[in-house]
C-alpha cells in the first residue's frame, strides 16, 4: 500500500491547522455561513438536513487495519457509532459537531487520511476496482496509476476551480468493476501483444440529471503519457466547459455539444503541445510507485484445493452460500478475495458500526495481510485470504452480522442517504431499500433470481447510481408526496447502458410491489435459469414489463 512521504504528511497536517482556524472564526461569528461554505467544502464538510456531514477520502478504495480502527474510533467518539461507505469508495460521518471536525481531521492525519477534494469543483477521489492487485482476471494493477493521478491532482493549481466536479476511475481487468464509462475520465489499463502497458481512455460519462456513457478517445495510451493526456483533457474542459449553468457544466455536456471527435482533436492538439514536458512519466517513477503496491512478501502460493475448507463446507450450509456468492478467485494459488456485505436483510446499505469496523480491521490483520478495500457497491473487501482461513473468517463475520451471502444479488442494494439526511433529496432511499431487502430476503428466492442489481437515488443527482441499475429507482416529489420512478436495463460494467424509464412513478406504498412485479415478470419470461435479468431485459425489451406493471395499452 502507498505510504505518505514527507510532502504528503506536511501538506495534510498544515491543512488541518488551517481549517481549525477557519472553524474557530465561523463559531465565533467572524465568518458567516456563506463565507465559510467554500472553506468547509474544500475540507469535505457538507451542511445536510440535520447536521454537518464529513466525507473522508479513501483513495482508490484501499485501507489498512490501522486506518479502519481510526474510523471506528471517530464513529464512536464524534458521531453516533457508525459510518456510511459510499459509491465513491469514501466514508461519510453524518452527525459530527462542527467544533469537533478539526480534531477528527487531526486524528485522520495521524493515520495518513484526510477529507481534501471530497467536495467542490475539483478532481475528486480517484476510484478503482475494489479487487485491484488481487483479482485472477486482472491484466494490470490499476492502483499505482490511481496513486499517480492522486498526487498529480491534489491541489493542482489549474484545476482547483473547474466548471464542475470531476471524477476519474481506473480499472485493470476486462471485467469492469469500477464503472469507468460513467465517469468524466475512465481509464482501462491493459497490455498489448508485447506486454507493454497502456490505457483505453474514455471521456464524458456521468449520471445525474443528464446520464451519458463516455466516449473512447484513445485506444492505447502509453503509460508514460497518462498524466500529460489527462492534463490535456482537463485543460480543454477548463477552457470550454460551461460556467453559466451548473446543470450543463460537466464535461459530458461539453462532449455532447461539441462532439466526441472534435473533443478528441482538441485534446490531442493540447497533448502534443505538453506531452514532452515534465508531465512525461519516467520509468523510474512508475517503478517507484508500483513498488508500494507489490503483493505482500509472505503471500505465497498454496495448494489450489483446501482440505480444511472442503471439510468445513460439508457441514456448513451458510459457509457454502457465502463462498459461492461472496468469494472470488485470487491471482495467487490457494487464496481468494471475499466481499463483506454491508447489506444485511432489512439494514441500511453501506452502514458499518464502530464494532464491525474494528472486527474487519482485526480480520484484515490476522488473515488478509492488513488490507481492506471499499467497493463502489458500498461493501468492504478482504483481498488476500488463504482458502484454509475462509471458514474462520466467515464464522467471525457471521457473529458480527457481516456474514450476509448476497454480493450481486437482489438484496445487495446500492442506496444514497436520501431524504433521511440529504438536503438535496426529494424522497427517502433507505426505507425503500430496507423494504425491498425484506421482501426478497429469502436466500432460496435470491438464488432463484440470481444476478440482479437494484440501485436507488433520492434525487436526480443520482448518488445511488440508479441510471445503471438493472432496476433503477429514482425518488421524486409530487405535490408534497414521495413517488418513485423505475428504470430498467441499466448497467455499469463493461457493457454499460443507461436504464430506460418504464412508465409513470409509484407511491412509496406501491413501489415495492412494482419491483416484485418486475422480478416476477423476468422469472416468467427468461429463456432458462442461466439467463440473468439484464440479458433477459435486453432480449425482451420493455413490453412484457410495462404490460405487467400498467396493463395492456
Amino acid at each position: 500500500m502507498y505510504r505518505y512521504d514527507e510532502f504528503d504528511q506536511e501538506f495534510v497536517t498544515e491543512r488541518v491547522a488551517q481549517f481549525r482556524g477557519q472553524v474557530e472564526r465561523r463559531l465565533s461569528g467572524e465568518l458567516t455561513e456563506d463565507q465559510f461554505k467554500p472553506l468547509r467544502l474544500m475540507n469535505g464538510v457538507y451542511l445536510q438536513l440535520h447536521a454537518y456531514m464529513l466525507r473522508i477520502a479513501v483513495p482508490y478504495g484501499t485501507l489498512n487495519a490501522e486506518q479502519v480502527r481510526m474510523l471506528a474510533f471517530i464513529a464512536r467518539k464524534y458521531d453516533r457509532g457508525y459510518g456510511h461507505f459510499t459509491t465513491r469508495q469514501n466514508l461519510q460521518f453524518h452527525w459530527p459537531a462542527l467544533k469537533d471536525v478539526p480534531d477528527i481531521l487531526e486524528h485522520l492525519a495521524s493515520v495518513e487520511m484526510h477529507a481534501i477534494q471530497t467536495s467542490g469543483n475539483c478532481i475528486r477521489n480517484v476510484t478503482a476496482d475494489q479487487f485491484a492487485g488481487a483479482a485472477a482476471d486482472e491484466a494490470v494493477d490499476p492502483r499505482p496509476y490511481a496513486e499517480i493521478l492522486r498526487q498529480w491532482s491534489s491541489l493542482h493549481p489549474e484545476f482547483v476551480f473547474l466548471p464542475r466536479k470531476f471524477k476519474i476511475a481506473v480499472t485493470g481487468a476486462e471485467r469492469d468493476r469500477a464503472a469507468i464509462q460513467v465517469h468524466d475520465i475512465g481509464l482501462h489499463a491493459k497490455r498489448d501483444e508485447s506486454g507493454r502497458i497502456g490505457f483505453a481512455v474514455y471521456v464524458g460519462g456521468g449520471l445525474g440529471r443528464t446520464p451519458m456513457i463516455a466516449h473512447k478517445i484513445h485506444d492505447f495510451l502509453p503509460e508514460e503519457d497518462i498524466l500529460s493526456y489527462c492534463e490535456a483533457i482537463l485543460r480543454v474542459y477548463n477552457l470550454f466547459g460551461r460556467r453559466d449553468n451548473k446543470y450543463k457544466a460537466r464535461i459530458k455536456i461539453l462532449v455532447h455539444e461539441t462532439g466526441a471527435e472534435e473533443i478528441k482533436r482538441q485534446v490531442d492538439a493540447e497533448w502534443e503541445r505538453i506531452r514532452h514536458s515534465a508531465l512525461a512519466l519516467p520509468d523510474s517513477e512508475i517503478e517507484r510507485i508500483q513498488a508500494y503496491f507489490a503483493l505482500p512478501a509472505d503471500l505465497t502460493p498454496r495448494p489450489a484445493e483446501s482440505v480444511v475448507l472442503n471439510r468445513a463446507r460439508v457441514t456448513n450450509a451458510g459457509l457454502n452460500q457465502w463462498i459461492d456468492q461472496n468469494v472470488v478467485p485470487h491471482k495467487i494459488s490457494g487464496h481468494a478475495i471475499a466481499t463483506i456485505s454491508l447489506k444485511p436483510i432489512g439494514g441500511t446499505p453501506g452502514d458499518a458500526t464502530a464494532e464491525q469496523m474494528e472486527l474487519v480491521a482485526d480480520l484484515a490483520e490476522r488473515y488478509s495481510h492488513g488490507e481492506i478495500r471499499v467497493s463502489h457497491e458500498q461493501n468492504l473487501v478482504l483481498p488476500h485470504l488463504a482458502l484454509d482461513d475462509l471458514p474462520a473468517v466467515y464464522e467471525a463475520l457471521e457473529r458480527a452480522g457481516l456474514g450476509t451471502a448476497n454480493a450481486g444479488l437482489v438484496t445487495d442494494i446500492i442506496a444514497c442517504p436520501g431524504l433521511d439526511y440529504c438536503a438535496l433529496a426529494n424522497a427517502r432511499s433507505i426505507p425503500i431499500a430496507q423494504r425491498i431487502s425484506e421482501r426478497f430476503g429469502s436466500q432460496a428466492r435470491q438464488n432463484e433470481i440470481g444476478d440482479l442489481k437494484i440501485k436507488i437515488s433520492g434525487c436526480i443527482n443520482a448518488c445511488g447510481h440508479h441510471h445503471v441499475g438493472h432496476i433503477g429507482i429514482l425518488g421524486v416529489e409530487k405535490k408534497g408526496e414521495e413517488f418513485y420512478q423505475l428504470t430498467l436495463g441499466g448497467s455499469g460494467d463493461e457493457t454499460t447502458s443507461i436504464g430506460e424509464i418504464i412508465g409513470k412513478g409509484f407511491s412509496s406504498d406501491e413501489v415495492i410491489d412494482a419491483v416484485e412485479t418486475v422480478v416476477d415478470t423476468y422469472l416468467a419470461h427468461r429463456a432458462n435459469a442461466d439467463e440473468d435479468f439484464l440479458a433477459a431485459y435486453r432480449r425482451l425489451g420493455q413490453a412484457p414489463f410495462k404490460e405487467a406493471l400498467y396493463g395492456a395499452t
